[in-house]
C-alpha cells in the first residue's frame, strides 16, 4: 500500500487519538462506542511506539505493524523508516495527515517523527522465559514509566538475560517506558507473573526449582553487599527490585535466599530504584563469566 494522505475522519487514527495505553492493550472501543477501524480483531492488544529508534526495534523485535502515522513535515525525514516498512509488508498503511491534523489529533504541536501502531506478542510462561537465562530482573509493583524504561535499558546494556514484572508493575510497552528505555523492551525477553496477591509465593519456588539463587535488593539490618562472593559463585541469579519508597514487602523479602544492599558512602542510605538496577545488574552479571 502506498503513502497515503489522510484528514482526522480516517477511523484507521482513531489508535492514536484519545485512546488510553491500557485501552489499547486491552483492544477497547472508543468512547463513543466506534470500532476501530478493524483493529478491534487483534486478541493480544496493541500499543503506540514513538521515534525511530523505538519503532525500528520493534520492528526487530518481531512485533507487527498494525500502521505508521506521521505528520508531513516528517515524511523526507522519515523515508528510510518508511521504505522498510513498505519493503517488509506492503499492505501497512503509511498515513500522513497536516501539522494541523496531527495536532488536532494527538495534542502534540512538537513531535520528532513517527508514531507507529503494533500488535502485541502473546506473553512466554515464567518456565520458558528463563530456561535458557542465568541472571533475571525481578521487578516488583514499579508503578514510574521513567524507571520502567530506565531498568529495562540497563537491562539490556549489561548482559540481563530476562525480566519478569509483577502484575502491579507498569506496562514495559506503554508509550513513556518504551520511549524511554530507548527501544530495549523489544530486545529483553519479558513477561508478567500471575497471583498479584502474593507473586512471591508462586513465582519464587519455581525459580529455586530451576537452580536461581533469589536476591532481594533491600534495606536490611543482616543484608549483605551486593560484591559478596556468594552471590559471584551462585550458577544463576534471579534479583527482585522494589518500588520507590516502600520497597519490597516483607513476604518477598523472606521468600528470598538473600537479601542483599549496595555499600554506599556519605550516609545516603538509598538509590533510585533505575541506578540501583543500574549498579546491581553490573555487579551481579559477574557470575556469568564465573
Amino acid at each position: 500500500m502506498a503513502i497515503e494522505r489522510v484528514g482526522c475522519a480516517d477511523k484507521r487514527l482513531k489508535v492514536y487519538s484519545g485512546m488510553t495505553d491500557a485501552q489499547l492493550k486491552e483492544c477497547y472501543t472508543s468512547r463513543s462506542g466506534d470500532k476501530l477501524g478493524g483493529y478491534e480483531a487483534y486478541a493480544s492488544g496493541l500499543f503506540i511506539a514513538e521515534s525511530r529508534n523505538v519503532i525500528s526495534r520493534a520492528l526487530a523485535g518481531g512485533y507487527p505493524l498494525v500502521s505508521l502515522f506521521l505528520e508531513e513535515k516528517w515524511l523526507s525525514h522519515e523515508m528510510p523508516l518508511i521504505q522498510q516498512v513498505l519493503s517488509d509488508g506492503p499492505s501497512v498503511p503509511v498515513l500522513v495527515v497536516s501539522h494541523e491534523d496531527f495536532v488536532s489529533l494527538t495534542g502534540y504541536r512538537e513531535t520528532r517523527g513517527a508514531l507507529a501502531c503494533f500488535e502485541r506478542l502473546p506473553l512466554p510462561s515464567v518456565r520458558d522465559l528463563c530456561a535458557s537465562a542465568s541472571l533475571v530482573a525481578i521487578l516488583e509493583d514499579v508503578t514510574n514509566y521513567t524507571n520502567m524504561g530506565a531498568i529495562f535499558r540497563s537491562a539490556a546494556a549489561l548482559g540481563v538475560d530476562a525480566v519478569l514484572v509483577t502484575p502491579r508493575c507498569h506496562d514495559p510497552l506503554y508509550r513513556r517506558a518504551s520511549r524511554v528505555s530507548m527501544g530495549t523492551v523489544f530486545q529483553v525477553p519479558w513477561t508478567r507473573i500471575d497471583g498479584a496477591d502474593d507473586w512471591a509465593a508462586g513465582c519464587l519456588p519455581q525459580l529455586k526449582e530451576a537452580g536461581f539463587t533469589t536476591v532481594a535488593m533491600a534495606l536490611e539490618e543482616d543484608s549483605i553487599s551486593l560484591d559478596d562472593p556468594a552471590l559471584t559463585a551462585a550458577g544463576k541469579l534471579a534479583v527482585v527490585l522494589g518500588t520507590e519508597g516502600e520497597g519490597l514487602r516483607a513476604s518477598t523479602i523472606e521468600a528470598c535466599d538473600h537479601t542483599v544492599m549496595i555499600p554506599m558512602e556519605h550516609e545516603v542510605d538509598s538509590l533510585n530504584v533505575a541506578a540501583a538496577s543500574a549498579v546491581a545488574f553490573w555487579e551481579l552479571r559477574k557470575h556469568k563469566r564465573a
